[in-house]
């Protein structure tokens, strides 16, 4: 499964637990530019980078308080 998700920085646990079941994670900032299956947030900030503006056909999940692997399951599962 080759899914492109974009993953906030801070997140690297959740970054590692993506790239090794297969899906390119890229950098959030990136997430306007390209198309991406889902963007993952740490939640800390709801306005990232004043990215408010930027629109994404993509479920944006929040990561504050939740595993890898549910944040898989929520990716899998759309």
């Amino acid at each position: 499964m080759n899914k492109i998700v974009a993953v906030e920085d801070n997140l690297a646990p959740v970054k590692d637990f993506l790239n090794a079941r297969g899906c390119q994670v890229i950098n959030i900032e990136a997430a306007g530019d390209n198309r991406v299956d889902a963007v993952v947030i740490s939640g800390s900030d709801e306005n990232l980078m004043d990215m408010q503006n930027i629109k994404i056909n993509a479920p944006v999940i929040n990561a504050a308080g939740r595993e890898p692997q549910e944040i898989w399951d929520e990716i899998t599962n759309q």
